[in-house]
């Protein structure tokens, strides 16, 4: 976030609309200063995002710092845009970037539509810029309502300022003037080597009295232009050659102008032209309106608002943002492909210039968490999607390159492009294999009834592969390889529900080998990953990890900052064993590991916090590093010193489902996750966990990923459980087979 600003600041790169003045010396022609700065992407905390629920619109916009941020098209992987905001100026004194010069407030006209209005105000005063944003059902087109108003009775000149990234990277774009608009363009080889072309035409109501296209920092860049002078000197129809551009367009306003931008999207020009004008004519109001009954049809089909969560606005609207944003991640081209986050974590601190898939792209184990959230919630149908996107898209049937690995039949990848599997390149399925997001295929498609012949005869690769393959895989953090009590109880619920159905399919002989071999390691887990020489309480409790399964021993694991005994690094993951139905609630050896996991810590915090209000989060395991910097508060991706894992709300959830299942509230962790919300009232990744340390204010989102549509579907799994009684993802299954 630092180095973002502070790049954007002294050349403009990285941002997406902005507006230019007119001067009385205009160059025109072509901007020859070629090739621009480098480009880096917006925050990961976005505080607002939208698509309409059609599929005729592919098009996803992010909001994030009061103005535009990346915009996906045609699929939700495929990021198009760095930022969009406007430039204003009073052609003497000043020259304002929207996002820098102005306190940032953000509304939803309507709790039931992801719909939302970003209020600017200036910072001194002057002026106030308020802005709509919904996207047209018809067209793959982003369209903003702004109203420009003059606080002080002064004269502005407002430019729109835009920095396309078309087709994932912003290297390699050009731009021009058609005449009417501005249009930019880009092709990026993206998947499996196939050129993917991307162009965007820029549209106004009022018309752009004054324009120009330019190179990112260099001269022709129309904000440094404008910073210069405080006049547009500069009018270039187009570029010499490709490069990080910048686009910009004034427009005419008074003391309280309304107008509307169309932001339209196509695989040429005149079909991204086309949609913008389309847009454009329609008018806001009527897309404004299609939009929102859209969205309000969507959450009518689901299941009322829970008790736990209608009589408070927080919490209530944290609900229904939930539910809608798991809709938003579904890609509009491969049914059930949803995206872990419509958002790069840190991404002001990664490089812009070339593809960079973020979290936009499909792991296993987030789509079965999203679905079980939208299985609560009500919504079956994309829950079923879902599972089948796993298994006929995502499923490995045959040995396939990975990053560094190759993956064998049975197998699913660490992640994938919401086109799968196929066609992807080694780098795009990830560096290593999971049983758990193996293992959560299966009770996916046990969950939603995906029990036909053809899904079983892989299911059933599936299941051998993870019976010869497990126990020991690489964790749900992604980070280690061993024997992890989460990992573990997730196959042991997997190979239950593959046995389940195996016998649907007249095939028992395999459901008793997976069953058998799921009772083997339900017994052996304790032996292999309880310690009874663990450092913190009592010295008794589960490890995060052990490779040998020998958790009394001196082996270490190593971090960033140094290696420590694996007997002293924990994590709360053993609650897998309960949420699943393998062990009972009241476990004692579950009970007893719960307090002294909470008072482990490092060099940066306890594993619990509780929060001045009563909230209570937790980080994921002592000594994680994927996280800012005390020291100076960089992002992730710049590896600066003292970098620190922050508080996971989705750790909250997890909490408040153990505490249910063992009759007690998870009203508290309930609370804490609604809490952790932003303006937007998405659940993010990571809140700051530091009083003493001002990068962010304390339990609020960080630059992660925001929302995190994992944390989404705990938090929609955890509200309705609340009100059933019981967890609502607990496997009937895998509960009677145990007796829990």
């Amino acid at each position: 976030m630092i180095r973002w600003k502070a790049v954007l600041a002294c050349t403009g790169a990285g941002i997406l609309l902005a507006a230019a003045l007119p001067g009385t010396a205009q160059a025109t022609g072509t901007a020859t200063d070629c090739c621009g700065s480098g480009a880096s992407w917006a925050t990961g905390n976005k505080s607002g995002l939208g698509t309409s629920t059609t599929t005729t619109s592919p098009v996803w916009f992010t909001l994030a710092n009061g103005i535009t941020s990346e915009v996906f098209y045609p699929r939700a992987d495929i990021p198009n845009m760095q930022d969009m905001q406007y430039v204003i100026t009073d052609g003497t004194t000043f020259v304002d970037l929207e996002r820098d010069a102005t306190n940032h407030a953000v509304t939803m006209p309507d709790e039931k539509a992801l719909q939302y209005t970003v209020t600017n105000t200036a910072k001194s005063g002057k002026y106030r810029i308020t802005t709509n944003y919904v996207t047209d059902p018809a067209r793959a087109t982003l369209v903003t309502n702004t109203r420009f108003q003059s606080l002080d009775g002064g004269s502005y000149k407002l430019y729109l300022l835009a920095n396309p990234s078309m087709a994932g990277g912003g290297a390699n774009d050009n731009a021009w003037w058609d005449g009417t608009g501005l249009v930019a363009s880009g092709t990026e080889t993206l998947f499996g080597g196939t050129a993917t072309t991307v162009v965007s035409a820029l549209r106004v109501s009022t018309g752009f009295t004054a324009h120009d296209n330019g190179y990112s920092g260099a001269a022709s860049d129309c904000l440094s232009d404008l910073r210069a002078d405080k006049t547009l000197n500069n009018q270039f129809d187009n570029i010499a050659g490709t490069g990080n551009v910048v686009q910009c367009g004034q427009i005419p306003v008074g003391t309280d102008t309304t107008f509307t931008a169309a932001l339209g999207y196509g695989a040429t020009t005149a079909a991204a032209t086309s949609n913008a004008t389309g847009s454009l004519s329609t008018g806001f109001t009527t897309l404004s309106t299609n939009y929102r009954s859209g969205w309000n049809a969507y959450v009518g089909s689901l299941k009322p608002a829970p008790a736990s969560v209608s009589g408070d606005t927080q919490r209530r609207r944290a609900y229904y943002v939930a539910a809608m944003a798991l809709k938003t991640a579904e890609d509009k081209q491969h049914p059930g492909a949803s995206v872990a986050s419509l958002s790069t974590p840190w991404g002001d601190f990664t490089n812009g210039d070339h593809l960079n898939d973020g979290y936009h792209r499909v792991w296993g184990r987030d789509l079965y968490q999203q679905a079980t959230g939208l299985l609560a919630a009500g919504d079956s149908a994309q829950a079923k999607r879902m599972a089948q996107f796993l298994w006929n898209s995502q499923w490995i049937g045959s040995p396939t390159a990975g990053d560094g690995t190759t993956y064998p039949a049975g197998s699913f990848p660490r992640y994938s492009p919401v086109s799968g599997v196929t066609g992807a390149t080694a780098q795009q399925l990830g560096c290593c294999e999971q049983l758990d997001q193996d293992a959560d295929a299966i009770l996916l498609a046990w969950l939603t009834g995906l029990t036909d012949a053809s899904t079983y005869a892989k299911v059933k690769t599936t299941a051998n592969h993870i019976v010869t393959t497990g126990p020991d895989t690489t964790e749900r953090w992604e980070e280690q390889y061993g024997k992890s009590p989460s990992s573990v109880a997730a196959e042991i619920a997997g190979l239950i529900a593959a046995g389940a159905i195996a016998r649907a399919n007249g095939d028992p002989a395999s459901a008793t080998t997976w069953e058998s071999t799921a009772d083997s390691w339900r017994n052996s887990l304790a032996g292999w990953t309880v310690t009874t020489s663990g450092y913190w309480g009592g010295h008794t409790y589960y490890e995060r990890l052990d490779r040998a399964g020998n958790p009394n021993d001196t082996a270490t694991i190593c971090f960033d900052e140094g290696c420590f005994y694996e007997h002293d690094v924990t994590d709360f993951g053993f609650l897998d064993l309960v949420r699943l139905g393998i062990r009972p609630a009241n476990d004692p050896t579950i009970a007893n590991s719960v307090a002294p996991t909470a008072a482990a810590s490092d060099g940066n915090s306890a594993m619990q916090v509780t929060l001045p209000n009563g909230d209570v989060y937790f980080h994921r395991y002592p000594h994680d590093n994927y996280g800012e910097s005390t020291a100076n508060c960089t992002g992730w991706p710049a590896n600066g010193s003292q970098r620190f894992g922050r508080l996971w709300p989705v750790l909250s959830g997890e909490r408040g489902q153990y505490e249910l299942a063992n009759g007690r509230s998870g009203a508290v962790y309930l609370k804490s996750m609604a809490d952790s919300a932003n303006d937007g009232y998405f659940v993010p990744e990571q809140v700051w966990d530091r009083a003493d340390v001002g990068c962010f204010g304390l339990g609020r989102p960080t630059g992660s990923a925001g929302p995190l549509m994992w944390a989404e579907g705990q938090y929609l799994r955890l509200a309705q459980s609340m009100d059933a009684g019981h967890n609502l993802d607990t496997p009937s299954i895998v509960k009677s087979r145990y007796g829990t």
